[in-house]
């Protein structure tokens, strides 16, 4: 496998920190660090090619706060200027390779993909019948803190053999632990963590019917002895390959039976169903009313299950609105 070189100067060229800057504002031009940016663009952008070109780039000190929904996290953020333009203008560049390396088989944070695309894919599988009779369903323990720095740091060499780029990526991943939940290089870099692994159970161990989301995976199989041992193997490759712990609450199970969770959608041979908790969501904020935005949304989430009587509790109607 060729690894890319020259990669650092194509990042750090004014044109495309120019670039990274007007991606990194989108839907946040009234925000307070958009607004000081704005004080002084060119001088800014001079500023960060600098910075980078001489190596004086240091990540700047987290904000962290907690979210509850859907689950418990902590969630970092860093300063407009100058690291979410620097993450901006690295994944400019980066993100074409880092696509590259992945399997057709993870789906998110890759454009023309995501919940629905995974949704489509797991349905297109489950025509077969026959050998998909029973899932496996497994998560990470605590994926985004548990990433071990040296073995990212490995993987990333396997592709890139640009020291100077390799420096400002072992930066950003050694100013926090873990992979900081936030950082919009965080979830391309999660992604790549696991990518090598994918492509284990995809080509070493010829899994036909498998799917990733982040750390959510789903394993379709005819035989419910062969997904329990695949299991073995799957918890010793994450704990050798990658320190990484199968989360407790890993499940074998009939599809026919449970159907499958993931992705928002509860999945069955021959139909599709919202997770019980959107569906409660959806009818909760539609009884305070609906307006275009939250309409679009609850479409969003409507058009791509068998959703008859929900439709019309939300909208009193079963046509598409």
């Amino acid at each position: 496998m060729k690894r890319k070189n020259n990669l650092f100067s194509k990042i750090i060229s004014i044109e495309n920190l120019k670039a990274a800057e007007l991606k990194a504002r989108k839907g946040k031009t009234k925000q307070p660090g958009v607004k000081e940016f704005d004080k002084d663009c060119e001088t800014n952008i001079l500023k960060l090619h600098s910075m980078l070109a001489d190596k004086t780039f240091r990540t700047s000190e987290y904000i962290t706060f907690k979210i509850y929904e859907p689950k418990e996290r902590v969630v970092y953020r860093l300063p407009y200027f100058p690291d979410r333009i620097a993450h901006h203008a690295i994944m400019n560049v980066l993100e074409e390779l880092f696509v590259s390396v992945f399997t057709a088989d993870t789906y998110s944070c890759i454009k023309g993909k995501g919940i629905h695309g995974a949704s489509r894919s797991l349905i297109e599988s489950l025509k077969d019948t026959t050998g998909t009779k029973y899932c496996l369903k497994l998560d990470i323990k605590k994926f985004y803190p548990n990433v071990d720095h040296q073995i990212l740091k490995q993987l990333l060499r396997r592709k890139i053999k640009d020291n100077d780029l390799l420096w400002l990526l072992d930066e950003i991943i050694d100013s926090a632990d873990g992979l900081p939940i936030g950082n919009y290089l965080s979830q391309y870099l999660a992604n790549f963590y696991l990518t090598y692994f994918d492509h284990w159970i995809k080509e070493t161990k010829q899994e036909k019917h498998y799917f990733r989301y982040a750390d959510d995976m789903v394993i379709l199989s005819g035989s419910k002895t062969h997904l329990q041992e695949l299991l073995v193997e799957i918890k010793e490759y994450l704990h050798t390959q990658l320190k990484l712990t199968v989360k407790e609450n890993y499940q074998v199970f009939p599809v026919a039976s449970r159907g499958i969770d993931f992705v928002g959608y509860v999945h069955y041979h021959g139909y599709v169903l919202l997770r019980k908790s959107i569906k409660k969501n959806c009818a909760r904020k539609a009884a305070k009313g609906i307006n275009k935005k939250t309409k679009a949304s609850y479409n969003g989430w409507l058009g791509h299950c068998n959703a008859k009587h929900l439709t019309k509790k939300i909208y009193g109607t079963t046509k598409k609105v």
